[in-house]
């Protein structure tokens, strides 16, 4: 009697070692697939450098505590953000009043670096090839693999992975997407995003911190969204004694050098801002702006709903897959739900029905992330006080209460869930038939 055949695990490639890479080689590890994740970085993040803080929802919360087998870790980072409170701003007088209140939002704060360390750790050993970076890739003739070619970035050596499966989690700038679809466009969303982190540690008494407590006395469970005219802000606290603030501010597209989407501030740049600052905002708000070190400015794009999000055995996630603008916390959380469908599908399917798995995956999130986008493109355009389409401008310090209620985060389509497999039965008659 012969032996019986091993079974060979598939195999993916993912390309991006952010929270969409990682949070994809935990979900596809947890469906039976190897996994090796190609990042360009040299090492993981050490520590809490400057970056920017998130908020994850109940939904990609409970996936994230599977992945890493200790929930209690992840509540370990995250602050509680219960509350979503937007106010009204008189840049003037120097007042603020509450617009709209949600005392039922159920997300918790979290810095990226703390969410990237604990995905990072609970996965397996070597399976990320860190310092390396993806230059160009091949799907076989028989579309039954791609083969990622990769530059060692310290030897200059060049690297080839072959797997059944290649995952485009190479962010908003994806280049794997670029080759798929060679006129695709970032859109310029008509505004730039100072951005920082205050680290409080040490000085909790301090007239800065007792004033912005003062101001803003919820801070540790609420998120709080300020509108001036023509501009917003939003505030919340993180974990560690930090402070995490975003100021948008309106104008044209700035010219952005090498493959970034942070611009460089020089000392001139942020003096002005903080005297900006100060004619627009709260003098407690306008110091905790000033006293943050190293500030920067993000460029906010987001796109048009792309046409379909995979091609023969190659798949977009995260951003490459939906850039966005931040309104609405939306990047991190549909890249955790990205992550959890596409494993469950090729679990569902297996390798021998790749194509229906990712005919499942697409079909599940495209309809949800395109409405996500165009909903956080919208409330990012009424915060700012820009023309919309199908109503009037809005202006903070006049709108009716009803009016306010568009600002709340859970006017976002699917704000309580995302819907998972399994799909309904037409669903799946739709999915066979269209094969």
């Amino acid at each position: 009697m012969e032996p019986k055949k091993m079974k060979r695990a598939p195999k993916a490639v993912v390309v991006g070692g952010s929270i969409a890479g990682l949070s994809c080689a935990h979900a596809l590890i947890s469906a039976g697939w190897q996994v090796t994740v190609i990042e360009k970085s040299g090492a993981a993040p050490s520590g809490s450098p400057t970056g920017a803080g998130l908020g994850l929802d109940p939904q990609s919360l409970e996936i994230v505590g599977r992945w890493i087998s200790n929930p209690d870790l992840l509540r370990h980072i995250t602050l509680s953000l219960s509350i979503d409170l937007n106010r009204a701003t008189d840049s003037e007088k120097k007042i603020s009043w509450m617009l709209t209140r949600d005392e039922n939002f159920n997300f918790r704060a979290a810095h990226w670096a703390d969410l990237h360390s604990i995905l990072h750790k609970a996965l397996p050993a070597g399976i990320i090839l860190w310092g390396h970076q993806l230059f160009s890739f091949q799907i076989s003739p028989d579309k039954s693999s791609v083969k990622a070619k990769a530059r060692v970035i310290q030897t200059n050596d060049v690297v080839e992975i072959v797997g059944d499966l290649l995952v485009a989690a190479d962010g908003c700038l994806s280049s794997i997407r670029q080759h798929f679809l060679p006129d695709f466009k970032l859109r310029y969303s008509g505004y730039c995003a100072w951005r920082g982190v205050l680290d409080f540690s040490g000085k909790e008494s301090s007239d800065t911190i007792a004033g912005i407590h003062r101001v803003y006395p919820e801070l540790g469970n609420c998120l709080y969204f300020d509108l001036a005219r023509g501009t917003h802000c939003v505030l919340y606290e993180l974990k560690n004694k930090r402070l995490n603030w975003l100021w948008y501010i309106n104008g044209p597209e700035p010219e952005l050098k090498a493959n970034s989407l942070t611009t460089k501030v020089s000392d001139e740049m942020t003096k002005k801002m903080h005297v900006e600052a100060e004619k627009v905002w709260l003098p407690e708000l306008a110091k905790v702006m000033k006293e943050t070190k190293e500030p920067f400015i993000n460029v906010i794009y987001d796109s048009e709903p792309l046409p379909q999000l995979f091609w023969d055995n190659v798949v977009l996630v995260g951003d490459a897959a939906h850039p966005t603008t931040p309104h609405g916390l939306r990047s991190t959380n549909m890249s955790i739900l990205d992550a959890e469908i596409l494993g469950q599908c090729l679990e569902k399917w297996g390798l021998e029905n790749l194509g229906l798995a990712l005919k499942e995956y697409q079909m599940i999130r495209l309809p949800v992330i395109s409405m996500q986008v165009l909903h956080a493109r919208k409330l990012g355009r009424v915060k700012q006080g820009l023309v919309l389409d199908d109503q009037k401008t809005f202006d903070p310090t006049m709108a009716a209460p009803e009016e306010c209620l568009q600002l709340q985060q859970r006017s976002m389509p699917y704000f309580e869930s995302a819907p998972l497999l399994p799909l309904p039965a037409s669903s799946m008659l739709l999915l066979n038939t269209t094969l």
